[in-house]
């Protein structure tokens, strides 16, 4: 009796020994994937030297193709510049204070999909991108981007989660009351967009979203969930993130023939 349960006691032990050891060695390695996206993740900011000294930082952005494009969202670069003054749009790498701005200018968007394509006057590491194939739910997955913009500097933080659903990208009305005619729209033709469970904030929109096995960008943070009005995405965040499947990125880089 007294050997059967000294014998269970140290199957027990060798058993968590093996997922203490295993869940280790997945650490180093999903650590080391983060090494390697973040180099190719960079802010996208806006720089009026006739308003402000430095550079305004409206979201985050990922190096792609020859490494002197970079992909965000459309609403991240959709303000029109004003003509009358020095004003052009900015792709921000470094860390810290010590970073450095590329002229960048739009070549590309897809409002549709909320996307949009810069090139920028500099050379920095490209993200790996996947394939078409979208990812089935429960799929862990990660992002990296500036999710409070520079207020102490560029410092890219990554955040981890799984695809929690494969959903419509139409805006949930309360009641039938709330739905205008063009939500209906999109209704009836919806684009499938990834629902993440993780939390995503105002200036994470452009982050790549990628796989945490070999750091392929899988889709695009876009939007997150927000229940108690616009303040609360930064003091209650809801946890619930969409992203633009990577699909449209490459459709989006084959327009330009990259």
């Amino acid at each position: 009796m007294c050997e059967t349960t000294l014998f269970m006691k140290r199957m027990r032990i060798t058993i968590l020994l093996l997922i203490f050891g295993t869940c280790q060695v997945a650490s180093k390695e999903f650590t080391k994937v983060v090494e390697t996206v973040t180099p190719s993740v960079v802010a996208i900011g806006l720089y009026t030297p006739l308003e402000n000294s430095g550079n305004q930082v409206l979201g985050t952005g990922f190096v792609v193709a020859d490494g002197k494009r970079a992909v965000t969202n459309y609403h991240v670069v959709s303000k029109i510049l004003d003509p009358q003054i020095v004003q052009h749009y900015v792709v921000i790498t470094g860390k810290g204070t010590k970073i450095q701005a590329f002229k960048a200018e739009v070549l590309e968007i897809d409002p549709l999909h909320d996307l949009a394509l810069l090139e920028f006057d500099g050379s920095l590491p490209s993200a790996m991108l996947a394939s078409d194939t979208m990812l089935k739910p429960g799929t862990d997955v990660a992002f990296t981007g500036f999710p409070i913009g520079a207020a102490l500097g560029i410092y890219p933080a990554t955040h981890k989660g799984m695809v929690s659903a494969i959903t419509p990208d139409a805006i949930p009305a309360q009641n039938a009351n709330q739905l205008t005619s063009a939500m209906l729209n999109r209704l009836n033709k919806p684009e499938m967009v990834y629902q993440l469970d993780a939390t995503a904030y105002p200036g994470n929109s452009g982050s790549p979203v990628y796989s945490v096995e070999k750091g392929e960008v899988v889709g695009v943070i876009n939007k997150v969930f927000v229940s108690q009005g616009k303040e609360s995405a930064l003091s209650a965040p809801s946890g619930i993130s969409y992203a633009i499947p990577i699909k449209h990125v490459n459709a989006l880089l084959k327009k330009r023939n990259l």
